[in-house]
């Protein structure tokens, strides 16, 4: 009997471990199923309807506006988000599928169209709007803004790390310097949102209308200025990129973000929120585009919060981890539809009513795009929540396909057609919309599907050249076992530059450590090699070349 009993607990044990095992094979394959409907999807639905279709081969840059059924329509007016947006795209797509040459020809283009149209030669910085042909308009958009040169940085940084075009590099940088010169607010931190066309903020007139988002600091621009710096960061390691990133993380996180978990979305210059919660109801809606509960803009900042967080190097950052759950938890439980998935667009707190309002309860593209994202991620930090952040991935994927992607004319609808049937057959494309939100989101959930730990290949053969007081940098290329990003420079534990090519020219500002330079390699999914170190030779400076 006594073995009998031990015979049925190791048979209970041997069960048990083959049942987990199970389980695990499990979800290893519905991972591995999901990622490859999203690969699929994101290039035969998103990309080969999107590109080069779009590239304007008579004025430059991107057509912006296109039917359901993606035929060019309507004046295609071009505004600096969108263009911007394209050059991202196409610089992304061109690092996942570098055999498919267009998608970087397409990023340059779009990059001289930046470079040519939308950067102001006299006053510096980029404009906001123009017609096809490149002229200045107003439309209702500031001359300037500082999302939209937020976008542009966003955009030269992706091109730069995709190309090596160090012209685009320094145009991203010299965007940086402008809206450092003009926008930020060295007093209450942060940046002006408006501005002139010599960059002079705008201050809110007395009698504007109460809808209008003139003179106000705000909740948009700041998280897309977060995201620009930290891929700027990723490509040019600067000491003031650096200190603007972290302080608009802790703005973020700190004061823009409310306790509930929510994004206040207008303030005043010195970070005042602008609120209608006091007002009557006909009050709240009329200015409900100023203060709202956005659910989409809320799972977003928790993924830009925490990418920033990564790219900053802060370990343990348990506070900003913390801030991301509180903002995703709180959009699954007053604005997740419980019956086919879906993040609702708004809500509200009405004074006089218990709780939560969802006061739009239609679900737009964008939204969608960046639940995904948010969600895996959410998924992979906290495995066994109680809000099952990997079943509501699964929901949410389940959503996008049945109510969003367009599988006869490539693309997503406007908004999910469980709520707005009529997105069927409205624009695919328009200055809003593009392609960004939902490729960053393909990336981004297959990269975490389909994990990648292997990093590349050390450099072979580092060189270091002296030459008229610069120090170049050349070594043998890495391999990887899917594909080198870059090459990241470091002089000693700091990192000092990255750079796709296998050269780098360190700038004569750089302080370098005495024989502590060395490279190291990274790959799509953020993988680094060994160091490759610099070669211990004789100095041959007759020649210049130290090995």
């Amino acid at each position: 009997m006594k073995n009998i009993g031990i015979s049925k607990i190791l048979f209970l044990v041997l069960f048990a471990g083959l049942n987990l095992h199970c389980l695990a094979q499990n979800k290893h394959d519905i991972k591995q199923k999901i990622a490859a409907e999203m690969q699929s999807s994101m290039v035969d639905r998103l990309l080969k309807p999107w590109y080069p279709r779009s590239v304007d081969t008579l004025y430059g840059g991107f057509l912006s506006s296109f039917s359901y059924d993606f035929k060019p329509v309507g004046s295609q007016d071009k505004m600096i988000v969108t263009q911007a947006r394209h050059v991202w795209s196409n610089s992304k797509a061109a690092e996942l599928f570098p055999k498919v040459g267009y998608y970087l020809e397409s990023a340059h283009h779009g990059f001289e169209f930046l470079r040519d149209v939308f950067w102001d030669k006299e006053y510096s910085g980029f404009y906001t709007y123009t017609d096809r042909q490149g002229n200045l308009k107003k439309g209702s958009f500031a001359p300037k803004e500082a999302y939209g040169n937020s976008f542009a940085i966003y955009a030269l940084a992706a091109y730069y790390e995709s190309s090596g075009d160090t012209s685009a590099l320094n145009l991203a940088k010299q965007g940086f310097w402008w809206l450092e010169k003009h926008s930020h607010d060295p007093v209450y931190k942060g940046y002006y949102q408006h501005m002139e066309r010599d960059g002079t903020p705008i201050i809110r007139p007395a009698d504007i209308n109460s809808t209008s988002e003139l003179g106000y600091k705000d909740q948009n621009s700041s998280i897309h200025l977060l995201e620009a710096f930290t891929q700027l960061y990723e490509v040019w390691p600067d000491v003031l990129v650096r200190a603007r990133l972290n302080e608009l993380l802790l703005l973020v996180r700190d004061t823009i973000t409310n306790k509930n978990g929510n994004l206040i979305l207008f303030f005043k210059p010195d970070w005042t929120p602008v609120s209608f919660r006091d007002s009557s109801e006909a009050v709240i809606k009329k200015n409900h585009g100023l203060d709202h509960i956005s659910y989409g803009h809320n799972v977003e900042t928790a993924y830009l919060m925490l990418e920033a967080s990564h790219v900053l190097g802060l370990k343990n950052d348990t506070t900003t981890l913390r801030s991301g759950k509180k903002m995703v938890d709180d959009a699954l439980d007053k604005g997740w539809d419980n019956s086919v998935g879906g993040f609702y667009d708004e809500g509200y707190y009405f004074k006089d009513k218990p709780g939560v309002t969802v006061t739009e309860d239609t679900k737009n593209w964008w939204a969608q795009a960046e639940g995904l994202n948010t969600l895996l991620l959410m998924a992979g930090k906290f495995p066994s929540d109680k809000h099952q952040y990997f079943e509501k991935f699964k929901t949410q994927w389940q959503y996008v396909q049945t109510y969003l992607i367009d599988q006869k004319h490539g693309d997503w609808y406007q908004g999910g057609i469980d709520k707005q049937p009529q997105y069927k057959m409205a624009l695919k494309g328009q200055i809003w919309k593009g392609t960004y939100h939902v490729l960053r989101a393909f990336i981004n959930c297959i990269a975490q599907l389909t994990l990648d730990k292997t990093p590349p290949s050390t450099p072979r053969r580092v060189k270091q050249t002296l030459k008229r007081g610069f120090t170049t940098l050349r070594w043998a290329a890495s391999s990887d076992n899917k594909r080198v990003l870059g090459y990241e420079i470091y002089s000693g534990s700091k990192r000092i530059g990255f750079t796709p090519l296998n050269y780098f020219n360190i700038d004569k500002s750089t302080t370098i450590k005495r024989g502590k330079l060395m490279v190291r390699a990274v790959d799509l999914a953020g993988n680094q090699s060994a160091a490759g170190r610099i070669m211990e030779h004789k100095t041959k400076r007759n020649h210049g070349v130290i090995e």
